[in-house]
């Protein structure tokens, strides 16, 4: 269950977190923009390497000639791979020789002579997979290598990022895209609402200098506002003005409800996980700065360099400020060791918090997070706030009165009570309380530093590198890209569809979800485990599942479009204001929601996001137009490598609704116990296996995985290869077909389904992106989504005759799908 407030904007392709979804997953770090607060999310997905229109247009000699040109590049880069592994003294590992490696010598009913498949797209896809690969591993002993050992050498790590993969190479196309989009000329066709998303990109881009002209005057003027009171830290000596628990209310709602900054609790109005037909009130619990609640362990060394960067980029802030504050008035300037001690005072206050915060490995059974109370109930366990009063303070921006008997559903109630106790320690000790409000204050600093000056900007540099290994930012124009996606997703989206998106992959790619639903319902139909009454639920909620492809229509319908964005005001030179705007359309857009019947086809992420999500509530799987290029899909591709990428990605969705926390969900999207009691102990059972599994790897050191926060994406993972392989075959019968081999490999296709499946997943990090994802994400690392997926498959073993007990063909496997 992932909740927040309706408060916070987007980080590049951030799932907005008023809805329960699990993506298709995350190799990568979200890239906070210029020194923003870091924090991981789902991940982004492939490139596009460019139209076809070129070769249609050519004469048959013309392509003759390509192609020519084209065998011989492709002859070039086999050369080049086989004489570099020779040079090195490594065994290249070509399938049909099986020569000094694991594979078993198999004799294989020959089949009719095949032409090669000679199109522009199959050659250089052909190109493609042997400079990804390292032909030199054996594949039966690290797949993994075998797979993008090639990627690996050819591609560090660039400046300004802490990771590399395919995910972001395309990521970074897209962006391309949206940036000549957003930067060429508007004209008389473009809707308000695509006018608007290029007032806030220009806003952003700060091209009159505007931001840096002034500087931190318009937090400061948040700030010292009356409703906030200033910031004790920055006082010469502070006394404060949050003096009793009435004014910590007053200061929290002003901070929460005016300036859409967190801190102690989450909230947002979702769908009530009961009665998916309708929306509550939702609270959680929240308020760290850092993206996980380890990292503010003193008795792990590795944490004690993060915890300093955080009290520094707070000191850094606040000099800032200081001298910004001067310019305007004469004020007396505390001491920085002053500053710094007081800075302390909040990490020390956010280590008590992380103390009283469920780990996330002990949140995985959706029905036992699940409190549903009335808000005078609430009142009982956390007497820290009145929250008829917290709330109806806010819900009066929507004209909506709330009383002591309004519904809310709680997923952390003892952290609410251990919250109490602590603001209550703090509230009655005067050098704590200074604390205290010097947090609160912190968290509206923090969410705007980012729409100020560079110099504000990068406040969190040390932070990041402590945090991620990143030495530099990326290019401004990255950052308001992503920017003006995660404010007007849609609207960009409209231009981006236009700009790049093929239409005919729209009913190629529902005729693949389709094959991968139906493969999976045959596989349901096959499990001796499963008993018949929960069998035929099981295949009512997989009939029922729903699905989304590219973009939703509404965005190419210009008045549906504006309306969208009708009550989102934007100018071209207020990128500070413009955010202020945006938190406020955000959360009345959130509010409003709480008396309407929920939208099923609403989407959570833009059309350009690379991603793809199920949510448990909906039952539904959504794909953006992002996803469907190369390499997870192309019109012109072998369906091999097509299923093996995309129809892998629809399986690994589709799976998400039988995994540990969708299984407790039913066909109509309501939680509910549609499970035979001797039927579930099996599946957890089988479970336990994989979670036994996946927590045996590690990342070269003692940092393990853990099997029990991975396991949902895990069991995804594997479900989503099977039912894609056999989506596959069935497709192959279908067709009554051989597809043509490809040029220079020398591998069948069922082989390159499981090589088009690895090399998706090839990618680098810095070893503290790689802590942060260890610590923070509910995927496991992408070596080990291949190799944990690939030694539990058994078609794996045989399309490459691996030997039994060889790495990759272990005699235990774990299979729940």
């Amino acid at each position: 269950m992932v909740l927040g407030s309706a408060q916070y904007k987007r980080q590049d392709d951030e799932v907005p977190m008023d809805e329960d979804v699990t993506s298709v997953g995350s190799d990568r770090l979200c890239e906070a923009p210029d020194g923003g607060h870091v924090r991981f999310v789902d991940s982004t997905i492939r490139y596009h390497l460019g139209s076809t229109s070129y070769w249609h247009s050519r004469s048959g000699l013309e392509k003759g000639l390509i192609i020519v040109c084209l065998i011989l590049t492709l002859f070039s880069v086999i050369m080049v791979v086989i004489v570099s592994n020779n040079a090195s003294g490594k065994q290249l590992y070509y399938l049909s020789h099986n020569k000094q490696s694991n594979a078993t010598p198999v004799t294989e009913t020959p089949e009719p002579p095949k032409t090669l498949c000679l199109t522009e797209e199959c050659v250089k896809v052909a190109g493609t997979i042997l400079s990804t690969a390292d032909l030199a591993q054996d594949p039966c002993e690290d797949f993994y290598q075998y797979a993008c050992g090639g990627w690996e050498r050819l591609n560090p790590i660039p400046d300004g990022r802490t990771s590399w993969s395919m995910f972001e190479k395309l990521w970074e196309g897209n962006q391309l895209v949206m940036k000549n989009a957003l930067e060429g000329p508007t004209t008389a066709n473009m809707s308000a609402a695509e006018l608007k998303a290029h007032d806030y990109y220009q806003s952003c881009m700060d091209d009159e200098g505007k931001l840096e002209e002034e500087r931190g005057k318009p937090l400061l003027e948040l700030v010292d506002s009356v409703k906030i009171g200033g910031w004790p830290i920055m006082d010469e000596t502070p006394i404060g003005t949050m003096k009793n628990i009435a004014t910590f209310q007053n200061r929290l709602q002003y901070l929460q409800h005016d300036f859409q900054a967190s801190g102690f609790f989450t909230w947002s109005v979702g769908e009530d996980d009961k009665n998916s037909s309708i929306h509550v009130i939702q609270i959680d619990q929240g308020g760290l700065s850092l993206p996980a609640r380890e990292y503010y362990n003193l008795h792990d060394n590795s944490s004690k360099p993060v915890l300093e960067a955080f009290r520094e980029m707070i000191v850094e802030v606040a000099i800032l400020l200081i001298k910004d504050k001067e310019e305007i008035e004469s004020i007396p300037q505390p001491r920085e060791d002053a500053i710094r001690q007081r800075a302390q005072g909040v990490v020390d206050f956010e280590i008590q918090l992380a103390n009283i915060t469920i780990p996330s490995d002990q949140r995985r059974s959706e029905e036992t997070l699940y409190h549903n109370m009335t808000v005078g109930e609430l009142q009982k366990i956390a007497a820290f706030l009145n929250w008829t009063t917290f709330f109806s303070n806010v819900f009066g921006k929507v004209g909506r009165k709330i009383s002591a008997k309004e519904r809310v559903i709680v997923y952390a109630p003892t952290y609410l009570r251990n919250l109490t106790k602590l603001i209550h320690t703090y509230m009655t000790n005067d050098s704590l309380r200074l604390d205290l409000e010097n947090y609160m204050v912190m968290q509206v600093v923090k969410t705007y530093r980012t729409a100020l000056s560079k110099d504000y900007r990068q406040t969190g540099k040390g932070l990041e590198k402590a945090l991620l290994g990143k030495e530099s930012f990326p290019e401004r124009w990255r950052v308001c890209v992503s920017d003006t996606d995660s404010v007007m997703g849609f609207a960009l989206g409209a231009m981006f569809i236009r700009d790049s998106f093929d239409v005919k992959s729209k009913p190629e790619a529902q005729e693949m979800i389709d094959g991968v639903k139906e493969a999976f319902r045959t596989r349901l139909k096959t499990l001796k485990w499963m008993d018949e009454e929960t069998r035929v639920a099981a295949l009512e909620k997989a009939d029922a599942i729903t699905d989304m492809i590219g973009y939703p229509d509404f965005i190419l319908e210009e008045t549906s479009l504006n309306r969208k964005y009708e009550n989102l005001s934007v100018a071209a030179g207020e990128y500070f204001k413009n955010n202020l705007r945006f938190h406020d359309y955000v959360l009345r857009e959130n509010l409003a929601k709480l008396d309407k019947a929920v939208n099923r086809t609403k989407w959570s992420m833009s059309p350009p996001t690379v991603n793809a999500y199920y949510t448990p509530t909906k039952n539904q799987i959504v794909f953006p137009a992002g996803l469907l290029q190369i390499p997870f899909f192309n019109l012109d591709y072998p369906r091999s490598l097509n299923y093996g990428a995309m129809g892998v990605v629809m399986g690994h969705e589709l799976s998400h609704a039988f995994d540990d926390q969708g299984r407790e969900y039913d066909e109509k999207g309501n939680m509910r116990n549609w499970w035979n009691n001797k039927t579930l102990f099996e599946f957890k059972r089988r479970t336990s296996c994989m979670e036994h599994q996946y927590s045996t790897y590690n990342l070269g050191s003692t940092d393990t995985i853990s099997g029990t926060k991975t396991l949902g994406e895990n069991i995804a993972d594997n479900g989503g290869l099977k039912t894609a392989y056999y989506a596959y075959q069935r497709w192959l019968e279908r067709e009554t077909l051989h597809e043509q081999p490809l040029p220079g490999i020398n591998l069948t296709h069922n082989q390159l389904f499981f090589l088009s499946f690895s090399q998706v997943w090839c990618s680098k990090q810095t070893p503290q992106a790689k802590k942060l994802q260890l610590l923070d994400d509910p995927h496991s690392p992408a070596k080990f989504r291949v190799i944990g997926v690939l030694s539990n498959s058994k078609e794996f073993a045989e399309a490459f005759h691996c030997k039994p007990g060889t790495t990759m063909n272990p005699e235990d496997k774990c299979e729940v799908w």
